[in-house]
């Protein structure tokens, strides 16, 4: 392997990094991640951080899981790629059928496709083709939700709703309506979590009325908006939404891409409020953080929607190359038996509980104005003052300062502007969890009450 030096040097001088700021990054120590083991992340020196983020939410049973391992280098064996335009292949057929087997009721059909925003540019597509086939043109508009994030792709982006991160693609856009989320902690109608939910379905419901007849979907990420700053919405509030899409006519898309593979303390959080959707889209921990693979399920009467004669034209014209690719797919196998074997869901419960109760004690400093849990999803917002609520300015940097400081206790995480994220693997032992909680405790104390 080449020096650290050199690979430093090879870094700024030819990669360009998402979501990063390159001329910040080439003014900053970096850290080359080498391998994994179990929770922890470890660098090209030696040294070991626990994964506090699950590498951007995506790991669930640690790194380098003998069961996946096992799975990946078998399948190599085999064969790692053929095409799913007009054949198939033996792991995607099994994984399509474990999927609707383990999915809300009704869920009945699996498309692939690489990542979280492709599995929503595929529901999106798949919506409006939907209603083309109904003989409903018309129907070319969704309705999305104020800090909804949904990917980078142009369809996803135009669901989206989070201004730094949207706004200046504006005019590639597709149409979409966007209608307030339940924020409670910041909201302007009262900090009442039913009041600012009925407020918000009473604008969504608005929304659908004046323009029910065109448009084609509501999209949302069910119970927590994660890029958005991990806010999550008061009970109810996704079995309104579902509700109003009945009532109007609406298909409903859940963006299941973070939420999915029992991050939330069910396999998806849906079923934390019943919901089956007519299109669910899941990614991240899909492979628990193996591959890039992605699924688009659907009902069968959305699929149905698109069957006729070859000269109708009613197919479905989107793919990608490595739809359906027997890697991502084992690895995908692999991380549903652990599931199923281990009962995972069941076994997560107490350190739910605990997780929750140790993220109460951050309100004793004094920077921290919000804390949202739930799962194994914790996110804490720093606020320059705990009565006004008044924001960090984003020039003081106070999210990445946090996060840089947690690297000194071991620990890699990465800010959503002043909310720190802790989303650990689920794997992790209460002992871990421990040491994740005090190191993030001890970092914002040092960055923000030295």
């Amino acid at each position: 392997m080449s020096s650290k030096q050199t690979l430093i040097r090879w870094d700024k001088q030819y990669l360009w990094h998402p979501f990063t700021q390159m001329k910040e990054w080439f003014e900053e120590e970096i850290i080359i991640v080498e391998r994994g083991e179990g929770i922890y992340l470890v660098d090209i020196d030696g040294k070991h951080y626990i994964d506090g983020i699950s590498s951007v939410w995506t790991n669930v049973h640690g790194h380098r899981r003998q069961e996946i391992d096992d799975a990946l280098k078998g399948q190599i064996d085999k064969i790692s790629h053929s095409t799913l335009l007009g054949y198939s292949n033996v792991p995607a057929i099994e994984l399509a059928k474990k999927l609707v087997e383990i999915t809300p009721e009704g869920l009945n059909r699996v498309f692939y496709s690489d990542n979280g925003s492709t599995a929503v540019e595929v529901a999106l597509k798949i919506a409006h083709q939907f209603w083309q086939h109904q003989g409903e043109a018309h129907r070319d508009t969704f309705v999305s939700i104020d800090y909804a994030y949904h990917g980078d792709t142009i369809g996803a982006v135009s669901v989206g709703k989070i201004d730094l991160f949207h706004k200046i693609f504006q005019s590639l856009l597709l149409p979409s309506i966007s209608v307030p989320t339940p924020y409670v902690y910041r909201s302007e109608v009262s900090d009442d979590p039913v009041e600012v939910r009925d407020a918000c379905l009473y604008k969504l419901e608005c929304a659908l009325q004046s323009g029910a007849d065109r448009i084609s979907a509501i999209i949302a990420e069910p119970i927590v908006q994660a890029a958005g700053g991990m806010l999550i919405a008061p009970d109810g509030f996704l079995r309104g939404v579902a509700d109003l899409s009945r009532k109007y006519g609406i298909l409903l898309i859940l963006d299941e891409v973070m939420t999915g593979l029992g991050r939330t303390g069910k396999m998806w959080a849906c079923e934390h409020e019943g919901v089956a959707p007519d299109i669910l889209c899941t990614a991240k921990g899909l492979t628990a953080g193996y591959l890039p693979l992605a699924a688009t399920v659907t009902t069968d009467r959305v699929h149905d929607a698109f069957l006729g004669e070859y000269h109708e034209m009613k197919t479905f014209f989107h793919g990608h190359t490595f739809t359906g690719n027997q890697l991502g797919c084992v690895a995908a196998l692999a991380n549903l038996g652990i599931f199923e074997r281990e009962n995972v869901i069941e076994k997560i419960q107490p350190k739910i509980t605990y997780f929750k109760n140790c993220l109460q004690t951050f309100y004793n400093l004094k920077h921290v104005g919000d804390i949202r849990t739930i799962g194994m999803v914790g996110a804490v917002e720093l606020v320059q003052n705990k009565t006004t609520k008044a924001e960090f300015s984003s020039q003081l940097k106070v999210g990445i300062r946090v996060c840089k400081a947690a690297l000194k206790h071991g620990v890699i995480l990465r800010p959503l502007v002043n909310t720190i994220v802790i989303m650990p693997p689920l794997s992790i032992t209460i002992a871990e969890l421990d040491q994740l909680i005090d190191a993030v405790y001890s970092a914002i104390r040092e960055v923000l009450e030295a």
